[in-house]
């Protein structure tokens, strides 16, 4: 798809604006309520889905299913980075009402870093065709280790742990032992410090970073093209806040997200490296777009299905083992 510099800068702009009146809309700090999740979810998504129409009529229809491939991709694996979301808000006692704002300026940091992993991407493929390999060989290892960690026995209970990054930064400037509000930096004893809200920020924004290491080159497996791979981790990310408060308590009885992940990431590796095998000459078979977004959303479906099939099987054994110990201690 053949961008100009006009149109990179509108679409900037124009994420940008959208991005302020959510942000002058949820300014005022509060507890938010499913009803108006969900419809900021559907906003969101409309959103989206607008913009990837838009992409077909004045780019191509293989742009435009490239966009939603690479949109339905990333908005998966977000999903997976609820999970982590919610033990760092449980680990900084985040506040109920704050937590908007936590993940508003976490999501944007994640969005200005990821910017910068995309143009990186976008250069190094440009130079080493190569590089498919290593993308295609990394994605499918991650979907192993997946798959490993879907399959352990280990229940115990995770906790985020800082890296060292943000742990050199608390250090440096020192976190005050409260929250202030919407406030970032406080003076105490003379001293400008951060509060534990800014301590959040960044701990969401360096952990998304970490996940962009599977999606980045997960979605450079279904397009090429920097706009798009740019264009859908934005609509991607910027709808994850509202995401967190629509599903957080569902995120337990997906069960099998993982497996369904897993899976995504194997099959996007392997059409990678068929990729890289055509571009080097050599007659192999490659993976259509249309297929692509075939395999991602039928995963996404069955595993969904199968996850709240199991959930709800699991709690009725454990409400029948409840019974069961009620009768025993009468």
């Amino acid at each position: 798809m053949d961008v100009s510099m006009t149109l990179w800068v509108l679409t900037i702009l124009g994420l940008c604006a959208l991005i302020a009146v959510d942000f002058f809309i949820g300014r005022k700090p509060h507890d938010v309520s499913i009803k108006e999740a969900g419809v900021w979810t559907v906003v969101w998504i409309a959103l989206a889905v607008l913009f990837g129409i838009g992409v077909t009529i004045w780019g191509s229809s293989q742009a435009g299913g490239e966009f939603f491939a690479g949109f339905i991709t990333e908005k998966s694996l977000s999903v997976d980075n609820l999970f982590v979301f919610i033990l760092i808000m449980a680990k900084f006692s985040v506040p109920t009402h704050l937590q908007q704002r936590v993940l508003l300026f976490g999501v944007l940091i994640a969005l200005v870093l990821r910017a910068i992993f995309i143009a990186a991407g976008a250069a190094v493929i440009a130079n080493f065709s190569w590089v498919f390999y290593i993308f295609g060989a990394f994605l499918i290892y991650t979907a192993w280790k997946l798959v490993q960690e879907a399959m352990s026995d280990d229940e115990e209970e995770e906790e985020f742990e800082e890296n060292r990054l943000l742990k050199s930064i608390e250090h440096k400037f020192g976190v005050a032992d409260r929250y202030h509000g919407t406030k970032l930096f406080i003076r105490e004893h003379g001293k400008k410090v951060m509060t534990p809200l800014l301590v959040v920020m960044l701990a969401i924004g360096m952990t998304d970073v970490l996940f962009a290491m599977d999606s980045i080159p997960a979605i450079f497996g279904l397009t090429q093209d920097p706009y798009i791979v740019f264009t859908a981790n934005a609509f991607a990310l910027m709808g994850l806040r509202q995401l967190y408060f629509l599903i957080g308590g569902l995120l337990k009885k997906l069960v099998h997200l993982s497996y369904g992940l897993s899976v995504i990431l194997g099959f996007i590796g392997v059409k990678l490296v068929l990729h890289a095998l055509h571009e080097n000459g050599v007659h192999v078979p490659e993976i259509s777009i249309p297929v692509s977004l075939a395999v991602i959303c039928g995963v996404l479906v069955i595993t969904t299905i199968t996850s709240l099939i199991a959930s709800k099987k699991q709690a009725e054994r454990d409400a029948a083992e409840a019974a069961r110990k009620d009768r025993i201690d009468v």
